[in-house]
């Protein structure tokens, strides 16, 4: 349809709630009030044509002949003269259709669109905001390092990270009562803990009252847990959690009883029954972050319109010269071989070998059930890299040497040398003191206020 302005009004343009400029159509005015008229019983198209140009002499009226007046400026001046010029049931119909409107678009916004499990809306917006602060690429890292500028990438990563665990929080808190447990899911070094411990704080703001259910505890014994054809344990199956006893206890728990939780040593792969006793009041929350969180199975007794789905990945966007973007999995990868030194007494060269049983589970237990969940975090640090870098990118020069000739562990080869070519001439950062104490990295390094 062409616009519909009059030859001499100035407004050309309006901006548009996604923040896009496009042509100012009068006629699409009108339509919106004739519908709010033929809401309340109105017929007359030619009224709602001279409402809309009524609107148009005021917004000439009100704003400068060179600005450009947003979508919701116009609506709210659609309400005044529909009310200055006695249409009120007009009025109210057109309130309503704009709230309505505006529930639909809040709806639309919380849907997880992902296709062949990628979510690519959201990717679109990482790349977007690493664009706008100049770490999209390693070169421009490089310059954020070498001007000092480290310290203001690392605030601006942190400030965008909470701001989207507290928009989870605020997603939760619209689905209460209905909702007793959140789940906060998403593949290995995803920070799954610090994100729950985050949405924990913002929601004891809003005077919920959390308990968390640690899943790691249910755990079988290391002997038990699956084996591969190098005799490896595998954490990363769902089978290695006891599926059946989590259920009973969730089921327990949301019927007011009280349980007994186990307790697992991870250094000596081992599980004690009945040690944590836990209960969860008619007013407390249920709070698990889990690996397998959406893996159908972990919480099978509890019907869907109970549980949130809050799901977390390292979704990150930045790439080398050669056009190469850093693999969300490699992040995580370098994240764990840290953590698994000092946490799980595993070295880093076992982490990178043992990958492949992540990346395995992962693909068949998590990341199918992307387009299922309730709300998306992207736990990407951009400045996360070149620490990471400093800490660990001795040994993939090492371990690409040992494993080159390894007929059984080319695929640990091949992800060495994508971590090494990615990382190569990106600068490394020594001095980790300027990472906040509460930030999710610390999950990963060390030196955190939480504790874990």
């Amino acid at each position: 349809m062409s616009s519909t302005t009059s030859n001499d009004c100035p407004i050309r343009q309006i901006i548009k709630r996604d923040g896009n400029t496009v042509e100012y159509d009068r006629d699409r005015i009108a339509t919106a009030i004739f519908k709010a008229a033929a809401a309340v019983g109105g017929s007359d198209r030619d009224i709602a044509e001279e409402l809309a140009q009524s609107v148009e002499r005021m917004l000439v009226a009100t704003y400068h002949p060179k600005s450009i007046p947003t979508v919701e400026d116009i609506q709210d001046i659609v309400e005044k003269v529909l009310v200055e010029e006695g249409h009120a049931r007009t009025s109210r119909a057109y309130i309503i259709y704009r709230h309505e409107r505006a529930k639909a678009r809040q709806s639309r916004e919380k849907i997880v669109e992902a296709t062949d499990n990628i979510p690519y809306k959201k990717i679109y917006e990482v790349l977007r905001w690493n664009m706008a602060h100049g770490c999209d690429t390693v070169e421009g890292l490089n310059r954020i390092i070498a001007k000092g500028r480290l310290p203001e990438l690392i605030a601006a990563c942190e400030e965008r990270y909470s701001a989207e665990v507290a928009q989870g929080a605020e997603a939760m808190i619209e689905r209460m009562p209905d909702i007793r447990m959140v789940i906060i899911a998403g593949p290995s070094s995803s920070s799954k803990t610090t994100t729950t411990i985050k949405a924990s704080e913002r929601l004891a703001e809003a005077g919920m009252k959390l308990r968390t259910l640690n899943v790691d505890h249910y755990f079988f014994d290391l002997e038990m847990h699956p084996k591969d054809e190098f005799g490896d344990y595998d954490y990363e199956t769902p089978q290695a959690l006891d599926l059946a006893l989590i259920n009973e206890h969730l089921e327990a728990l949301l019927a007011g009883k009280t349980i007994r939780t186990p307790n697992y040593d991870f250094k000596t792969g081992t599980r004690q029954l009945d040690v944590h006793e836990m209960s969860l009041a008619k007013d407390e929350l249920l709070l698990i972050d889990s690996l397998h969180g959406l893996y159908d199975d972990m919480t099978r007794s509890i019907p869907r319109e109970k549980k949130f789905r809050l799901y977390i990945e390292t979704l990150g966007q930045v790439r080398n010269e050669q056009g190469q973007f850093m693999r969300w999995a490699d992040n995580r990868l370098l994240r764990r071989m840290i953590r698994d030194s000092w946490h799980r007494n595993l070295q880093p060269m076992q982490t990178l070998t043992h990958w492949h049983y992540v990346r395995r589970s992962e693909l068949q237990n998590i990341i199918p059930f992307i387009g299922t969940v309730d709300y998306l975090v992207n736990s990407a640090l951009p400045y996360e890299l070149p620490i990471l870098k400093h800490k660990l990118f001795h040994y993939f020069p090492a371990a690409m040497e040992e494993l080159k000739n390894e007929p059984k562990r080319q695929d640990a080869y091949i992800r060495a040398k994508r971590v090494f070519e990615m990382l190569e001439s990106l600068t490394p950062v020594e001095d980790d003191s300027i990472v906040p104490a509460r930030s999710l990295l610390r999950e990963f390094i060390g030196g955190s206020e939480y504790s874990y």
